[in-house]
């Protein structure tokens, strides 16, 4: 059985994960005409359609998707035999900061996967005060949650967030449903130190004369998410830390329109200890993982 090329394969699977060409271009390495090319060879090569035209920019088929995502999982599998075999040689403490909604809600679910595989590694998570904050001079690695602008670092995006109301089941019935955007003013609205999330959202739905400033304020992601699981309102959230919940239905998305946030999670690194040994294991460990997470997403969406 003839296998396709690595690269288009690898093409495919990064064009899956970010839906756009320039973005799988960067993660690559490569020129937007050379993916595109990639592509269309890959196409060629299995005898159906990848891509379709959705506006002015293309998008994968269902038949694709699908691909794709056994495509990540084939690629993942090869990546983590060579890190499981290299892993052995790799050892020392090591310090992650990271949010406290993206450490407990996914970081702390997934964590014991880098342990196992590699077992001479101190491991060490801690949480800082502001989302975005890198100070912590103890630390060797930070998940932070800003703008990409940290001077002096290493900077890789992890992940886009895109932000759409949740709440609990028992809160929906209570309510007798939402039939349209405007219907979460009925309920608590939910904050997370400010109201630009949801200011950003009822914008983008067109909600007039919508007054976001109303509801509760929290100073952590961690208690939002318990507010909104305890029915005491509607949590601005997103797929990836909200999974677990979702998944559970201990969360439901009463709409399916979600707000780009104009934050995005990076792995911030000081360029002093860009070259930690264990740093490349573990930012290999989570790019891995967060893809994963992703194509698990794409494939619940359907």
């Amino acid at each position: 059985m003839r296998i396709p090329s690595t690269q288009a394969l690898r093409a495919l699977e990064s064009f899956a994960r970010h839906g756009t060409v320039w973005r799988a271009a960067e993660e690559l390495h490569l020129t937007r005409s050379a993916v595109s090319h990639q592509l269309r060879l890959l196409e060629r090569e299995l005898g159906f359609d990848l891509l379709e035209r959705v506006g002015k920019g293309v998008a994968l088929t269902a038949r694709g998707r699908r691909y794709a995502h056994d495509v990540h999982k084939a690629l993942t599998m090869i990546g983590d035999a060579g890190a499981q075999n290299r892993g052995g040689g790799i050892g020392g403490s090591f310090r992650v900061s990271c949010t406290p909604g993206f450490a407990s809600l996914w970081l702390c679910t997934h964590i014991a996967e880098f342990q196992e595989m590699y077992q001479d590694v101190s491991l060490s998570i801690v949480t800082p005060r502001r989302l975005d904050d890198v100070s912590n001079p103890d630390v060797d690695a930070f998940i932070a949650f800003g703008d990409g602008n940290w001077p002096n670092c290493s900077v890789e995006l992890l992940c886009d967030v895109l932000f759409t109301p949740l709440c609990s089941p028992s809160l929906l019935n209570r309510l007798g449903g939402f039939s349209k955007p405007a219907d979460v003013l009925r309920a608590n609205l939910l904050h997370l130190n400010d109201v630009d999330d949801w200011s950003r959202w009822l914008s983008l739905t067109k909600v007039e004369t919508a007054d976001p400033s109303g509801g509760i304020f929290f100073s952590d992601m961690n208690l939002v998410f318990s507010a909104a699981i305890a029915g005491q309102g509607i949590a601005m959230g997103d797929s990836l830390t909200g999974q677990t919940a979702l998944s559970e239905g201990r969360l439901v998305r009463p709409f399916d329109i979600a707000v780009p946030a104009a934050r995005s999670y990076y792995l911030v690194v000081d360029l002093a200890k860009s070259d930690h040994a264990v740093l490349f294991a573990f930012r290999d460990w989570l790019r891995s993982s967060l893809a994963d997470a992703a194509a698990d997403m794409q494939a619940a969406r359907g």
